[in-house]
């Protein structure tokens, strides 16, 4: 019975990847309409728990130690069943997406975002994958937690037209193979501004973006006092040239000027179900 709900939720993931896997526009953030409670009782719900507020992401990266392929292969091959059973053991708590890194960063092979609506059950997630045989040999890189929230600035009451023109304009582009993530830090003096001021800021900085809409999709968390950033920038895209020119339109607005980190690192891979992303690095099939 264990083997065939293997099966299908690897069925399933790869179904849910080539699906889009995520949220629609940037104005992605919905009220919640159920209590933590009441969802953690549920099996989670993918086109739910991305588009509700409240809800944790962890992104981590990992380096695999070259001592992993002086295992045998059936080893290696035990090691990938391993980490699928332990992400079918949480699938009813956690939603966890796989990233291949290597061949991109120098300094990680893959990234896991997990998404729970309590932290604790991404962490309790995060230290049953680390205690699996692949986990045991990948060495954490980069760190970072955020939690989803609604919109800030860019809202109905106070932005109304460009709030419109976010909401009207949804993803047509091909189905994205890859992610970028992009951590940002504000700097002291942004955070002193007024609410006026910053609104301002930030409309400027969502008028250019407009365009790069039914090409770029994109999701923000938040993450001051959760992580050493201020906000997680996500973005998915089949279109890389479209989101170099989406950052170059961000790099020459004035909120940019109000940065003390943007990247540092910039995380790019290419989305793929857990189970290629182990296997792939495990070099087994």
């Amino acid at each position: 019975m264990k083997s065939k709900l293997k099966t299908n939720y690897m069925a399933a993931t790869v179904m849910l990847v080539a699906a889009g896997s995520m949220f629609g526009t940037v104005a992605y953030a919905q009220e919640m309409g159920e209590s933590t409670e009441m969802q953690m009782d549920q099996e989670i719900e993918r086109s739910k728990i991305l588009t509700d507020t409240g809800v944790f992401g962890v992104f981590a990266t990992y380096k695999l130690n070259s001592d992993y392929y002086q295992k045998g292969s059936a080893e290696r091959r035990g090691a990938v069943d391993e980490v699928l059973s332990v992400v079918e053991d949480h699938m009813d708590n956690v939603l966890v997406d796989a990233y291949l890194t290597r061949g991109l960063s120098a300094k990680s092979d893959y990234m896991l975002r997990v998404h729970a609506y309590d932290l604790q059950t991404a962490q309790d997630f995060m230290n049953d994958f680390s205690n699996t045989r692949f986990g045991m040999h990948s060495e954490v890189t980069e760190n970072l937690t955020g939690i989803t929230k609604s919109l800030n600035y860019i809202t109905k009451e106070e932005s109304s037209d460009l709030n419109a023109a976010l909401t009207s304009t949804s993803y047509s582009g091909e189905e994205p193979r890859y992610s970028i993530v992009v951590p940002v830090k504000k700097s002291a003096e942004w955070w002193n501004m007024s609410e006026e001021e910053r609104l301002e800021e930030m409309e400027t900085h969502t008028e250019p973006t407009l365009a790069y809409l039914p090409n770029v999709k994109r999701k923000l968390y938040h993450s001051t006092g959760l992580a050493d950033t201020d906000f997680i920038t996500y973005f998915e895209t089949n279109d890389l040239e479209a989101f170099n020119n989406l950052m170059l339109s961000l790099a020459q607005v004035p909120e940019n000027l109000h940065h003390d980190r943007w990247g540092d690192p910039t995380i790019l891979s290419t989305i793929q179900p857990i189970g290629n992303v182990v296997e792939t690095l495990s070099a087994v099939k």
